[in-house]
């Protein structure tokens, strides 16, 4: 028997609505972002959206080390390793929510160091970290060579909205009160940051797949 259609009669490949919201595993969902990327011929920069309750870089990782037996070489790059140093970062306060929204990411070296070279027609030749913001140093890091078909998995928080060149974007959305729940006691000034986010940047309407992380080990995708 054929499934019942929605209103406009749509239906995916599994009977689901376009929209509907599907619960899957956490490897399930690293397959399935795994299998957008290896659809795409060439270089491939993949985002990983979301605040650090949610786990972009968990998933992030996941998705790097089911790349490699696909036979695409990946690099995982963390936005958290390409933050501008202190002394600007920190200019207004350790609290400031302006500059933590758009301010700490210092999104010019994230530019030229990793998503213009891993462009189709860019160099090739990606810096995996450059600061180091516990030490508030440079990393002393070499370059890496992604090939002609390399991927770069970036994950972080608010990467969203800000016209990056990516190529496909992941957004790991979670509730305030569980956010709340779950974010660690120093950190609860961030909130307000994220529900801002959420209201103006729209990243889930911004993203090619949208992940509901209430709960992380049981993550749903909206079809």
């Amino acid at each position: 028997m054929s499934p019942a259609r929605s209103a406009n009669g749509a239906r995916s490949a599994d009977g689901t609505r376009p929209g509907a919201i599907r619960p899957v595993s956490p490897e399930v969902l690293a397959e399935h972002v795994t299998a957008l990327v290896t659809a795409r011929p060439g270089r491939v920069r993949l985002v990983v959206d979301g605040a650090p309750p949610t786990g972009p870089d968990r998933l992030a990782a996941a998705v790097v080390e089911a790349l490699r037996p696909a036979g695409r070489a990946a690099l995982h790059v963390r936005a958290a390793d390409f933050l501008r140093p202190a002394s600007v970062r920190l200019e207004y306060g350790h609290r400031d929510e302006e500059m933590f929204l758009d301010g700490w990411l210092d999104e010019g070296a994230l530019r030229r160091e990793v998503l213009d070279p891993a462009a189709p027609d860019g160099a090739g030749r990606v810096l995996p970290r450059l600061w180091d913001a516990e030490r508030d140093r440079a990393y002393r890091e070499d370059y890496r060579d992604l090939g002609p078909s390399g991927v770069v998995v970036l994950s972080g928080s608010l990467l969203l909205g800000r016209g990056l060149p990516v190529d496909i974007a992941v957004h790991l959305r979670m509730g305030g009160a569980q956010l709340h729940r779950r974010t660690h006691a120093d950190d609860l000034w961030t909130l307000p940051v994220f529900e801002r986010y959420e209201r103006e940047r729209d990243p889930g309407g911004a993203a090619d797949v949208l992940v509901m992380a209430d709960h992380p080990d049981r993550p749903a995708v909206r079809g």
